[in-house]
């Protein structure tokens, strides 16, 4: 068996390991739903069954654009961040005066963004800078052509917090399938799959460990549920997972493939953490309805938007 048909029998085992996770999930939940009396919190069982509902969908939709090709997936991809960047900006006061600048963030940047990770690894130099360079630039001196100054610095800042975290953030990863790592046959989908396993699962693993030892909160005025003990726990046992799952990884070593998951961990908890503060500042609980009962797609994917450029940098400097 060559090098490639190794990486296709991985990533099968890899889909197939994440099915039967959310198989037992799912059963565990509808269990513990039908044990109503069994002296664990409703609330509990209720935000576990509503997280692998969510799982499912966002699983289903990453698995069909994975079965399509690279460029399906990029632009899945491009469709959850101008989504994602949508639900930001809803919750967002604008004026008149930023509605043009919005425009060219919706349909020029957004997609130029997108398009630049599929055309591939040779377009690094442009969609590495095209948002935190051009855009940021652009957006308040189009605001400032309006003529409309009023809290004009407050104004630019929230869109370009928008853009930076929904877009340019989040396009890192669909960006792990331009990578190409050199004298192998690795198959860079099965990579971005692996990252999204590393920080999701970190995220659960955080919430498990947070309801069974958490005692100090990081930050209860943002987030009541996010304890320290929650992150070392989650972090550890998501290095315990990223180490056996090396072998689907390009790292040369397992503690190489331990250490990037932790870290993805971290900021993926540091990712939660920040658009939970943005929540409580707008005052609302949810950045969305597009997963009935719990949030929009922002909430789902908040800790892949602070992990994915850390991740894929990572993977450059040590794989490439």
């Amino acid at each position: 068996m060559n090098l490639l048909q190794r990486t296709d029998a991985y990533a099968l085992g890899l889909v197939g390991g994440v099915l039967i996770l959310l198989a037992t999930g799912t059963a565990v939940g509808q269990l513990l739903t039908r044990r109503a009396g069994s002296g664990l919190d409703p609330s509990l069982i209720r935000a576990f069954n509503l997280r692998v509902r969510a799982w499912w969908l966002m699983w289903s939709v990453l698995a069909a654009a994975f079965l399509i090709g690279e460029t399906a997936t990029v632009v899945v991809f491009g469709a959850i961040s101008f989504w994602a960047l949508r639900e930001f900006i809803t919750l967002t006061p604008t004026r008149p005066g930023d509605h043009r600048a919005l425009f060219w963030v919706f349909f020029l940047f957004t997609p130029l963004q997108f398009v630049l990770v599929g055309i591939g690894y040779s377009q690094y130099g442009l969609y590495s800078i095209l948002i935190p360079v051009y855009a940021f630039l652009f957006i308040p001196a189009r605001i400032a052509i309006s003529g409309d100054y009023e809290r004009f610095l407050e104004r630019a800042a929230k869109i370009q917090a928008g853009l930076i975290i929904c877009v340019y953030c989040f396009s890192y990863a669909p960006a792990l399938l331009t990578l190409t790592i050199p004298d192998t046959d690795y198959d860079t989908q099965l990579l971005l799959f692996f990252f999204v396993v590393i920080v999701q699962f970190g995220d659960l693993a955080q919430f498990v460990w947070g309801r069974l030892l958490g005692r100090h909160v990081i930050a209860s005025n943002i987030n009541a549920s996010r304890t320290w003990e929650g992150l070392a726990g989650g972090t550890l046992t998501t290095m315990v997972v990223g180490a056996l799952l090396w072998w689907a990884t390009p790292f040369e070593q397992p503690f190489l493939a331990a250490a990037v998951s932790g870290v993805s961990t971290v900021m993926g908890c540091a990712g939660a953490m920040t658009m939970s503060a943005i929540k409580r500042d707008r005052g609302v609980k949810d950045y969305g309805e597009f997963i009935v009962g719990h949030g929009g797609v922002l909430d789902r994917i908040d800790s892949l938007c602070f992990a994915a450029p850390v991740f894929f940098h990572l993977t450059r400097f040590f794989c490439l």
